[in-house]
């Protein structure tokens, strides 16, 4: 396992060309930070940049406008959530930011109850097109990431496949706006694990994303175009904490920078509703025996969470 001071660099295109050799170290990357940075993932710059603009319009709306898109009692799974809602699990102070939730459309009439369907902002012509365009391509580049993952384990590429083709996985578009009172406690995104199988965050606008590392925080900085991918709670209790879901956040920059704005648009990648996120029999032996005594399906463990972190009472 390697020992870096940083999250690496890996070019995805490898995994068809020098397969053995790239899911061993992506492998190990993530056995080692739970994170990795991910490059040659062929998502066009134009169809990054053409969803941040519809989304800075969006969030650039008079409060009174995006609140109308807020929708009570459903935990933010669409739609609009103000200001200073969520709150990292066990933190005490809520984060500073805002946030959007596109969801799967099309293929999800087994799970209607799960995943209501999509609002769209009609004060922004060209979000629906946009958001959708990119929630696609990252949804199939995570498919990838999880397939190397897969055969890291010894499993099928497969074998994710039919876990997540109709998942409830979210764009979730983020506004950090400009701090005008830096005595406060508060953190733009406080400490925290994500809820999911895989983030994949694409082109954070500013510094801020730093990872817990050996009792330190590592600054993450995507090299270029890379997308930042990390493991989430149920990929680390799927396979019985071989895979770390670690710990992160995002800090309040220092002085003037402070008072500029942060964008970020990190997609969680989800399995089906009705999936099983109990340990995979491949991930428990002697020396590791189950973690997770307790059977839950992917929508029961997120409905805990979401409770955990307040966007469900």
């Amino acid at each position: 396992m390697p020992h870096h001071n940083r999250v690496p660099t890996l070019d995805i295109r490898r995994f068809d060309t020098d397969r053995d050799a790239f899911v061993a170290e992506l492998g190990d990357a993530y056995r080692a930070f739970g994170f990795c940075c991910i490059s040659g993932h062929g998502i066009a710059q134009e169809v990054i940049d053409d969803a941040y603009d519809s989304f800075k319009q969006f969030f650039a709306l008079p409060e009174s406008i995006k609140r109308a898109y807020n929708i009570p009692g459903a935990g933010g799974a669409r739609g609009y959530t103000p200001f200073m809602v969520e709150t990292a699990r066990g933190a005490h102070h809520a984060d500073l930011k805002e946030f959007w939730h596109i969801g799967r459309e099309g293929s999800r009439a087994a799970y209607e109850a799960e995943m209501p369907e999509n609002v769209w902002p009609k004060e922004v012509p060209s979000f629906k097109e946009n958001g959708y365009k990119l929630y696609s391509a990252l949804d199939a580049l995570g498919v990838r990431v999880l397939a190397a993952l897969a055969l890291y384990l010894g499993l099928a590429e497969t074998f994710f496949d039919s876990l997540v083709d109709n998942g409830n996985s979210i764009l979730r578009a983020i506004h950090y706006p400009p701090i005008a009172d830096t005595s406060v406690p508060n953190e733009r995104a406080g400490a925290h694990e994500d809820i999911n199988l895989i983030t994949l965050l694409v082109g954070a606008s500013a510094e801020g994303l730093e990872v817990l590392s050996g009792g330190e925080w590592i600054p993450v900085t995507p090299e270029q175009d890379a997308i930042v991918v990390n493991i989430g709670d149920m990929l680390q209790r799927l396979t019985n904490n071989f895979y770390p879901s670690t710990t992160h956040r995002v800090v309040n920059p220092a002085g003037e920078l402070a008072r500029v704005p942060r964008y970020s648009i990190p997609f969680f990648l989800h399995p089906n509703p009705d999936a099983s996120v109990d340990p995979l029999p491949c991930c428990i032996s002697p020396d590791n025996p189950s973690r997770y005594p307790e059977s839950l399906t992917a929508h029961e463990y997120l409905l805990q969470r979401l409770r955990d972190i307040g966007l469900l009472s």
